[in-house]
């Protein structure tokens, strides 16, 4: 008798507890719906397409759904779709391979030949996120296995090659405006330093007053030549500055502005022949070894491999590592290279539109129409892109079922209080990510808005105030 009233007990208190929480979860759809309608009324909104779903991981139910089947550019946003596609298909331990190799042959320490480095798409080689994959540990690493291999003298050159991919390194869909920036770098098999460089400039003391040029990093970058066109701003009025780099021509166009009375102002831009830089630092470095080689300032040459002696291979940090980076810092060179290796992985031919295939061919054997993936590149970068927020929401609630998700949940940035990632375009901002609120009652949502009206960070207090609402 009393182990029954025991289990009545329990039994009423389970009852109680799971009403209590579909009350106050019902309190809650109904506090931000209301919130919403006055979010949309909003004159900065009044042109715009606004998509946003939240659902209630704990029951389920759907807190809020609009234009949820509306395609819209989601900007960085597409980046989970490109990280969760790459966990589940090329496993969160995939490393990319470095190898580096030579032609001829090695006679008394004279190699009659050349050093080649064959790529496979490594975005983090040269990169300074890591300490094994900065320029300095890659370039002594080089050395070091050249030095193992007994080789004193070279009579050929240092060549990259970048034979493993196929098309064009620019993603179809990208704006000017964007490919000479350091955001805008295309991914190649054989990438360097982030494919990016650093150009310092000083402005002026009166608005108006032309830049001047100061350095560079690094100091020598194969085919650039700059023309300063940017002028000097208001003090405080930030980095309003972009390079161009037109097609077929050898200069190199720095327009926009810069504050007033800067001396060493940094702006980042994408090397137009990272292959090739990566080739002339290592010959350049073996210049200062006991190993002699000569002329430098050579193209990348894409080598036949036939014959190829193959010595030493570097490891990438595993993909655990380079999506963290990749969503934290939102790195579009990591997302054109993840969506080229899915291409090679599978199809053995490292080309964005085989990539984008593999994302669309996967996501609809999971339900997702492949019109609601209508991508074209593998960062979001393009404004073409249109992807659904019930899409994104889709996704995420895919990854929370799987064994690597603590590494994905791990990657997305701690933004406002909220793990999600962000995205940032012309008129575009969005986010997706994971709420859990003080109830412990956990939400996907997505949220996409395209033609804004307004300052951004105007609108982006906006959106957060209201994702603050179910915390």
């Amino acid at each position: 008798m009393n182990k029954n009233i025991y289990s009545l007990k329990n039994l009423f208190l389970l009852f109680i507890s799971f009403y209590s929480t579909q009350l106050f979860a019902q309190d809650v759809t109904n506090t931000f719906n209301n919130a919403y309608k006055k979010f949309a009324a909003d004159k900065a909104f009044k042109h715009a397409t606004i998509s946003l779903l939240v659902i209630n991981n704990t029951t389920g139910k759907t807190v809020t759904s609009v234009n949820t089947e509306t395609g819209l550019a989601p900007a960085s946003c597409q980046k989970v779709i490109t990280a969760c596609t790459s966990f589940e298909l090329l496993g969160h331990n995939f490393i990319y391979k470095t190898i580096l190799g030579y032609t001829g042959k090695i006679v008394n320490g004279v190699l009659d030949g050349d050093i080649i480095i064959k790529g496979s798409g490594d975005p983090t080689l040269g990169s300074w996120r890591y300490p094994e994959t900065a320029e300095e540990s890659i370039i002594s690493e080089f050395k070091q296995a050249i030095s193992r291999e007994g080789i004193t003298e070279i009579t050929g050159h240092v060549y990259a090659d970048e034979s493993a991919w196929k098309g064009e390194v620019i993603p179809d869909g990208w704006i000017w405006e964007d490919i000479g920036n350091y955001y805008g770098a295309g991914a190649r098999a054989l990438n360097w330093r982030e494919n990016q460089y650093d150009l310092f400039l000083k402005s002026g003391n009166k608005i108006g007053d032309t830049l001047q040029y100061v350095n560079n990093t690094p100091p020598f970058i194969d085919g650039l030549n700059f023309k300063i066109m940017a002028t000097s701003a208001a003090k405080g009025s930030g980095d309003n500055s972009y390079i161009y780099i037109p097609e077929n021509n050898k200069e190199t166009y720095v327009r926009g502005t810069i504050p007033i009375d800067e001396n060493h102002f940094s702006i980042s831009g994408s090397m137009p022949h990272p292959q090739t830089q990566l080739a002339i630092t290592l010959e350049a470095a073996l210049k200062k070894m006991p190993v002699e080689s000569i002329a430098m300032n050579h193209p990348a040459f894409q080598h036949n491999t036939n014959g190829l002696n193959n010595f030493y291979s570097h490891q990438s940090p595993n993909l655990d590592s380079i999506i963290y980076w990749f969503l934290q810092r939102s790195i579009n060179l990591y997302g054109e290279s993840l969506i080229k290796t899915l291409a090679y992985h599978f199809t053995n031919v490292g080309a964005t539109d085989s990539g984008v295939n593999i994302i669309k061919n996967f996501w609809s054997k999971k339900g997702i129409e492949p019109s609601a993936i209508n991508i074209i590149d593998g960062s979001g970068l393009s404004p073409a892109n249109r992807v659904t927020t019930k899409t994104l929401v889709s996704v995420m609630q895919y990854a929370r079922k799987r064994d690597w998700f603590p590494s994905f949940y791990n990657a997305l940035p701690d933004i406002n209080g909220i793990k999600m990632k962000s995205g940032s375009i012309s008129d575009v901002l969005s986010y997706t990510g994971f709420i859990k609120s003080k109830k412990n009652i956990d939400y996907t949502f997505s949220f996409i808005i395209n033609n804004y009206d307004g300052n951004a960070n105007d609108v982006r207090k906006k959106m957060w105030a209201l994702l603050d609402l179910l915390k």
